[in-house]
């Protein structure tokens, strides 16, 4: 058995690329998988997972970071290694993933694509959601705010954003634009007044599978969701991921070769 946790602290971005490295690593092997915490899944309202099987133990939940730990006897651990380089977050692919073994449990962020973008087609089954129809017209922005803006390394500027949408209307003069977020009120400082603003987890995660043209942030919401998106003709992204204001290129796990990056 193969055995992921989600976290009570992360967002569901990060669990479900969780998820999705359980369930390929799992099949990779032939044995079964299951998910710790599985009630902390926080797309539960719009997305039914098949969470596997019963995981063989109790795990707790550290206070503050919401994080879960779990010992199962005769389990192994496996963990992400985190590289840094001059305090830059640096990681990629992991090679020990190819020794994993059954019975273990895995933790870590595995949004390298090197990890599961083979399985992209059954991970499109895996996370089905009830389709939505947008106009060829509309680009969706996924706009990233909260903890971001007190981090002005990582923070992305009003330059990004208009350029990105500079970069659409060069395309189609027509296009219109629905900015998805976590944070409103600094979506509405940040963008122009021309884009609408909405804020409901299942919808934006629909909106930014089904547009057509797609601009997003340094964020894991974002990712999986695009990359599935079968419609759209253009993804945006921001070059070096999470440093695009200093730029050095940090979590190379998050270069897509799906994204046009600027």
């Amino acid at each position: 058995m193969i055995v992921g946790i989600f976290h009570q602290g992360s967002g569901l971005g990060n669990q479900l690329f969780r998820y999705i490295a359980t369930r390929v690593k799992a099949e990779e092997l032939g044995v079964p998988f299951g998910m710790v915490n599985p009630g902390s899944f926080k797309g539960a309202e719009f997305m039914q997972l098949d969470m596997g099987e019963p995981v063989p133990g109790n795990f707790v939940i550290e206070q503050g970071t919401g994080k879960a730990f779990i010992d199962i006897e005769g389990f192994n651990l496996f963990e992400e290694k985190k590289i840094t380089e001059d305090g830059v977050d640096i990681r990629g692919y992991d090679p020990e993933w190819n020794f994993i073994t059954d019975n273990t449990v895995i933790d870590g962020e595995f949004q390298d694509e090197k990890y599961w973008g083979y399985k992209l087609y059954d991970i499109n089954k895996w996370l089905k959601v009830e389709e939505l129809h947008l106009s060829d017209n509309t680009c969706v922005i996924g706009f990233r705010g909260g903890e971001f803006t007190a981090f002005p390394e990582l923070f992305l500027t009003k330059e990004y954003w208009e350029s990105a949408i500079e970069h659409m209307l060069k395309k189609n003069y027509h296009m219109k634009f629905v900015c998805v977020t976590d944070d409103p009120a600094t979506a509405r400082a940040v963008l122009p007044e021309h884009v609408k603003i909405t804020h409901d987890i299942g919808t934006d995660w629909r909106m930014i599978r089904h547009a057509k043209n797609l601009i997003i942030a340094n964020s894991s919401f974002y990712i999986l969701p695009a990359l599935l998106n079968r419609r759209a003709e253009e993804v945006i992204a921001p070059k070096y991921w999470a440093r695009r204001n200093t730029g050095v290129w940090a979590t190379r796990q998050n270069f897509y070769r799906k994204f046009t990056y600027i």
